[in-house]
């Protein structure tokens, strides 16, 4: 077999540099990253000029809700989407979708699902809750990449959270199985203390406004998530099971995870984008689009956050991509106690991300780093994904990192076009994502005739 394309720039990240080069690929695969003006006959040659070529963006934290809630989210229109954004992969968390991926037939039904209908590659996290220790095995022998769990209701009945009783038993058969645990890290105690101190103000006809953002904020406070991440790191010390703190909030709770870095434990935490870029300041009331859970929170909490991931404290970042039905939004209440509460992202995670990275400093291999290279590690993928070298699948990303640009509905291709970024003005363009070695997506040329995603497994 010979190689079939060529992609050069004078901007290339690959191998802990950026540097004119170019990847050339036979068979799906990189077979060389090599110099720029490196040929190969009979290939396909396509010159990206100074635009950045990187790997294609890894996001291990998508809420795809399919079977059973496609009306909030589906498998063509995310991974249509994700392409768009530069992703070569996704990872589909393993709630929302009815039957959740907490057993081998719920795990069956999402492949079912997915088959035929993705525009990236899909790996599939599976779940722990409450008496399905003994589906852990079976699962993991069958394709999942990890397990997720709650640590206080996850918002939908189907999807149990877990406690310590459980979550111990279940932590050790993953040590066993080499399998990470993905932690929902609140716990119920500090958020039942505010609901109660809430129900004591009403008594008194002091209501918080649901309207407002701080009061939701206060609904969540940082001690939930500060708590359950002791409660992690204690059960990954007594365990050694490999366990990773998603869509971490609280810059309180940075302390503790430099604590277990420095002690060795296999403790590590990914933040999201929004938590990035906005700031609870700045959220308007009534706007449920940014209601998630952990909150977004204060400026001075996401300037920590950017703190963390400088000292690689927190080592990665994912999208947290939960829609629903615009509906449950409730937008025109407003009311965020009542209103779902997920952020819509998965299309912009990269520009996002790199628009705030930039103007405080970091480069393109931060951005790689936090974005390709750390999320493939987390779920066994890193021989195939997250970077530019020989015999990793093809998924490359053309990016436009000075581009600028404004999120607009028309822009959006997720099933729903809410979302807390529209009428953002970001910067950083993707031009063209290749998933092993094929046109998944080009602003120019559009989608690939047919979806060819494939699944994914460690």
């Amino acid at each position: 077999m010979a190689v079939t394309l060529v992609v050069r720039s004078t901007r290339v990240v690959a191998g802990g540099r950026v540097a004119p080069a170019s990847v050339h690929v036979e068979g799906g695969r990189i077979v060389a990253v090599a110099a720029h003006d490196a040929g190969a006959p009979g290939a396909e040659v396509v010159d990206a000029g100074d635009a950045v070529v990187m790997p294609a963006v890894v996001d291990t934290h998508v809420h795809v809700n399919e079977p059973g809630r496609t009306d909030w989210e589906g498998f063509l229109t995310a991974t249509r989407a994700a392409a768009a954004g530069g992703a070569g992969t996704i990872v589909d968390m393993p709630l929302n979708s009815v039957p959740p991926t907490t057993s081998l037939r719920g795990f069956e039904e999402k492949r079912a699902a997915a088959r035929g209908k993705c525009h990236v590659d899909v790996g599939f996290w599976g779940g722990v809750v409450p008496g399905n220790l003994g589906d852990l095995q079976p699962m993991t022998e069958a394709g999942v990449l990890g397990f997720k769990c709650f640590l206080i209701e996850s918002g939908v009945d189907e999807f149990r959270h877990v406690g310590e009783r459980e979550l111990r038993p279940a932590m050790a058969e993953l040590a066993k199985l080499r399998a990470p645990l993905l932690v929902h890290a609140e716990v119920p105690g500090p958020i039942e203390a505010a609901q109660a101190e809430e129900r004591a103000r009403a008594a008194q006809g002091r209501a918080s406004d649901p309207r407002r953002y701080a009061s939701y904020l206060a609904s969540r406070p940082r001690a939930a998530e500060n708590d359950a991440i002791a409660l992690a790191a204690r059960l990954c010390r007594e365990t050694g099971a490999r366990t990773h703190i998603v869509h971490h909030s609280s810059s309180d709770a940075v302390a503790l995870l430099r604590a277990a870095r420095g002690e060795g434990l296999p403790l590590s935490a990914e933040t999201c984008p929004h938590y990035l870029r906005f700031a609870a300041e700045e959220v308007p009331d009534g706007a449920t689009q940014f209601k998630c859970a952990p909150p977004i929170r204060e400026r001075d909490n996401r300037e920590a956050l950017w703190n963390a991931l400088r000292e690689g404290v927190i080592g990665m970042i994912a999208s947290d991509h939960s829609p629903c039905a615009p509906a449950l939004k409730g937008l025109e209440a407003g009311a965020f106690d009542a209103a779902w509460g997920g952020v819509a992202g998965l299309q912009l995670a990269l520009p996002v991300t790199w628009t705030e990275a930039s103007r405080r400093g970091f480069g393109l291999l931060d951005l790689v780093r936090w974005l390709c290279e750390e999320p493939a590690r987390l779920a066994g993928l890193s021989r195939r994904k997250g970077g530019l070298h020989a015999g990793a699948d093809a998924d490359l990303c053309i990016f436009e990192p000075e581009e600028q640009f404004t999120v607009t509905p028309e822009l959006i291709l997720h099933r729903h076009k809410l979302t807390p970024y529209l009428g953002a003005s970001l910067r950083g363009a993707v031009r063209t994502t290749f998933v092993r070695g094929l046109r998944a997506y080009d602003r120019d040329r559009g989608f690939a005739d047919a979806p060819r995603g494939q699944e994914v497994a460690r």
